[in-house]
């Protein structure tokens, strides 16, 4: 029996990684208003969403207010690397936008948009 439970427990966690999504992981942003900041992607539900987990300026690795803060969520995936229907928040404005990202290799394209006009950054992976 004792086996049994092993196995099983071991199926589910083999299982977990496989289906993980792509873009989960953790990624590196591009500097916004002299800062940057490592962004951890995760599953929420059947979205995605990413949290602040490092923040970095000139000085380099520093300890900001944001860690910790959603800084993209409700993200859907679409097929084929894209995703869409999400929200962005970008620290520097305080402001959310809506929100797609398509994901190549390992680099991500991130938009936040206000109607027709999109402001982008491409994102790499850090691991």
């Amino acid at each position: 029996m004792k086996m049994i439970f092993t196995a099983a427990v071991a199926a589910i966690a083999f299982a977990g990684a496989v289906w993980a999504d792509p873009v989960a992981g953790t990624w590196k942003t591009q500097v916004d208003d002299g800062a940057y900041a490592h962004v951890k992607m995760t599953t929420c539900g059947a979205k995605l969403c990413g949290t602040i987990a490092r923040t970095f300026n000139g000085s380099g690795e520093y300890k900001s207010e944001n860690i910790g803060k959603k800084i993209v969520w409700d993200m859907t995936p679409a097929g084929g690397g894209a995703y869409k229907s999400g929200k962005i928040w970008q620290p520097s404005t305080g402001k959310t936008f809506k929100s797609k990202m398509a994901l190549s290799g390992n680099s991500l394209q991130v938009s936040g948009c206000v109607g027709p006009i999109c402001k982008k950054q491409t994102w790499s992976r850090v691991n």
